[in-house]
């Protein structure tokens, strides 16, 4: 008898791991989703509703945000003020100070149950937003945290948050944008959102030199504050120096914009806005 062929061992089969996706499903922010949220901190209303129970806040936006889910899903928003600007020099001298790890769990781990989006908001006093967005770089590693930059707290050198409206410039946009870029190749992560807000023209200056990145969506956010007419106002101001390629936001204020005597602009109020807005935060 001719001798039995050795026994063969089929080789290994390798399993590649599902690609991160967006808490929504999907790695693509725009035009799957439309954007809306409430931004806060710990122990404290006055940086808004996203404080205390966040369970109960991640219902209040889902109610909030059901106007806004006609023509696309909503994927939800928990915008946390990471990085807090104050009117006093802090422990680095920069006039702001970073939230620490345990409390950006606990915002994520929210966000996760109520499957939103986690963002980061940076306040930096008198530091530069990049090192301060890189100081959170193992949070936006994970695939469902971005950034929101407020330059309206970026003080010069010698400034006091509060007392002088910060500034920043595209460039300095463009900076944080090349990194997050970079983060999203790295881990192969779905897109990541980069939110600024303005609330003046002089607040973002030569805003052209924010170019376009891979795997970042950019959203100019208009935070102007009172009634209808004057938030169209400052809209119809700040909106014509935004980039082609960045979307458009929209900043509505529970307590501000009342203050005049009018009413919240409804969801169809502010969907009725040029550029449509695709992020739609509430504070």
């Amino acid at each position: 008898m001719p001798p039995t062929p050795p026994a063969t061992t089929a080789a290994p089969t390798t399993v590649t791991p599902p690609l991160p996706e967006l808490p929504g499903g999907g790695r693509t922010i725009f035009p799957t989703y439309r954007l809306v949220g409430f931004s806060g901190g710990p122990g404290s209303i006055a940086l808004g509703r996203l404080t205390g129970d966040l369970d109960a806040a991640a219902v209040q936006i889902a109610d909030q945000a059901a106007g806004y889910a006609s023509a696309r899903p909503v994927l939800p928003v928990f915008e946390l003020i990471a990085t807090v600007a104050h009117p006093f020099p802090t422990a680095e001298g920069d006039y702001s100070g970073r939230s620490d790890d345990a409390v950006i769990q606990e915002y994520l781990d929210a966000a996760r149950r109520a499957g939103a989006l986690l963002l980061l908001n940076v306040q930096p006093g008198r530091a530069d937003f990049l090192p301060e967005v890189r100081a959170y770089e193992k949070w936006l590693r994970e695939p469902d945290v971005g950034v929101a930059l407020d330059p309206e707290w970026a003080v010069s050198p010698a400034g006091i948050p509060g007392e002088e409206y910060g500034q920043t410039t595209g460039a300095e946009l463009d900076a944080v944008s090349t990194y997050l870029a970079q983060l999203v190749a790295e881990g192969n992560l779905p897109e990541k959102v980069m939110v600024y807000h303005q609330v003046a023209s002089q607040v973002v200056v030569d805003e052209q030199l924010l170019l376009p990145h891979p795997g970042v969506v950019p959203i100019k956010s208009v935070d102007g504050i009172g009634g209808q007419a004057e938030k169209e106002n400052t809209w119809d101001r700040l909106m014509p120096a935004k980039p082609p390629h960045v979307h458009a936001g929209f900043k509505l204020f529970y307590t501000e914009d009342l203050r005049t005597g009018g009413l919240l602009m409804t969801p169809e109020q502010v969907l009725a806005l040029v550029p449509l807005p695709e992020y739609v935060l509430y504070e």
